[in-house]
């Protein structure tokens, strides 16, 4: 996940470019999660719908966005990283919420997430269309996270089949992954979404991660 162009060009930048929109919680003075997201605008010329490249498109946005001087009018959930010792304590709604709490203080009415389902890499071979269909029987989804958005009072509103491309030769992947990505086929790597598609022919493999459109009415 550390090697999307997207990715290794930006996620740096997040405090120092948008730090009203990073929260953190703390414990005896220690930090033990956080959460950042970006303003963006929507629903002008080129940017009617939500991207199929979700995330990393978010991201683009964002920083033409800022360089631009533009006015946004939509805050993007980017990521919540909670401290190892500190899961399971509920710190993944608690930080969803502050994020949501801070982009409505800050006058926005929508926050929308490409969200990455925890429990899908369970399940790498099954479309992302499919996925968010499973649902129990009190209508929820499944999936821990995306039911967490769900219950919050998020709206599924579509897939980002494309949401983090991350291309590579294959003497990158093999280190990467220590797989030996040595033939054209679909490879399932541990703890990836979706299948990595390795052509050795070409040279090169590249996997790109579904995620889910959720928008949160912050109104």
């Amino acid at each position: 996940m550390f090697h999307g162009p997207v990715a290794d060009a930006h996620y740096g930048q997040f405090v120092d470019t948008f730090h009203e929109y990073t929260v953190v919680a703390t414990e005896g003075g220690r930090v033990v999660a956080r959460g950042h997201s970006v303003p963006l605008a929507l629903g002008i010329p080129g940017r009617r719908n939500l991207p199929p490249d979700g995330w990393d498109r978010m991201l683009i946005w964002a920083f033409d966005d800022h360089r631009r001087k533009r006015r946004t009018n939509v805050v993007g959930a980017v990521e919540v990283v909670i401290d190892p010792d500190h899961r399971g304590r509920g710190l993944s709604a608690l930080m969803l919420r502050a994020m949501a709490d801070n982009a409505r203080a800050g006058g926005y009415r929508r926050m929308v997430v490409p969200v990455r389902p925890t429990a899908k890499h369970q399940h790498p071979q099954l479309p992302m269309d499919e996925y968010v269909k499973d649902v129990g029987p009190d209508g929820l989804p499944h999936d821990p996270w995306l039911r967490t958005h769900v219950r919050m009072g998020g709206e599924i509103v579509g897939t980002a089949p494309t949401s983090m491309v991350i291309p590579g030769l294959l003497e990158q992947w093999r280190r990467w992954t220590g797989l030996p990505f040595d033939k054209d086929e679909e490879v399932i790597v541990e703890g990836a979404l979706a299948p990595v598609h390795c052509s050795v022919s070409a040279g090169h493999a590249i996997y790109g991660e579904p995620n889910v459109w959720i928008s949160h009415n912050l109104t």
